[in-house]
């Protein structure tokens, strides 16, 4: 039998928050728990073939386990001890999922550029919408290229609508400052095959479009 438990109330709320959103975009969608040390970590694929992912003090038996997401989220909701089942586990994650070491900070950028990117974006999208949604075109031009003495990162827009989608985005904050006058920021970092974004309420993670050193040897 599969269980989750979960270190305090607070942090059964922070996932509860985030698979709810992840339910809102896709109500069929699976959330893979990891359990590393005492920490665990919750992916889920979106839309917009960007990986939604958060972490919070807890563990899960077995280590790896993947569920559906509104089983998850009813666990959550209506069982309140400390140790609930997340549901019955369905099987291998039909995906990657990035690696937890080898990350490099590249930028940390101001949340505020983000958000008014995005709302470009979207009002683009609501213009080009087809009956699929946002044309890919869109969804893959770079709209921010970000670097830090290696070859640049390049932020498509379909991490923006992502990070949008699952709420993360707005009052972006991770707690950094990006300069004296304390505006929030979202944290840009990479590996040679992976972007991530993160922001107060979650992070982003896409393969990059090409697998680079991150930085010259």
């Amino acid at each position: 039998m599969s269980a989750l438990t979960l270190a305090d109330s607070s942090e059964r709320d922070d996932l509860g928050a985030f698979t709810a959103r992840v339910v809102r975009l896709e109500p069929t969608a699976l959330v893979r728990l990891q359990t590393r040390g005492d920490k665990l970590t919750a992916w889920a694929a979106t839309p917009f073939d960007v990986l939604a992912t958060r972490s919070v003090r807890g563990t899960c038996e077995p280590a790896e386990l993947t569920v559906q997401a509104q089983a998850l989220l009813t666990s959550l909701a209506v069982e309140r001890d400390e140790t609930v089942d997340p549901g019955p586990g369905i099987g291998l994650w039909d995906g990657e999922v990035p690696p937890a070491e080898g990350w490099a900070l590249v930028d940390e950028v101001p949340a505020a550029e983000l958000e008014k990117l995005t709302e470009r974006g979207l009002a683009l999208a609501r213009e080009h919408a087809g009956p699929l949604g946002p044309p890919a075109s869109l969804l893959d031009q770079t709209v921010l290229t970000v670097e830090n003495g290696g070859p640049p990162v390049r932020i498509p827009m379909r991490c923006l609508f992502a990070l949008s989608g699952m709420g993360f985005l707005g009052g972006a904050d991770t707690g950094a400052d990006s300069g004296a006058g304390g505006i929030p920021v979202v944290r840009v970092s990479a590996t040679g095959s992976w972007l991530r974004i993160d922001a107060r309420f979650g992070a982003v993670v896409r393969r990059r479009v090409t697998s680079l050193p991150l930085f010259a040897s």
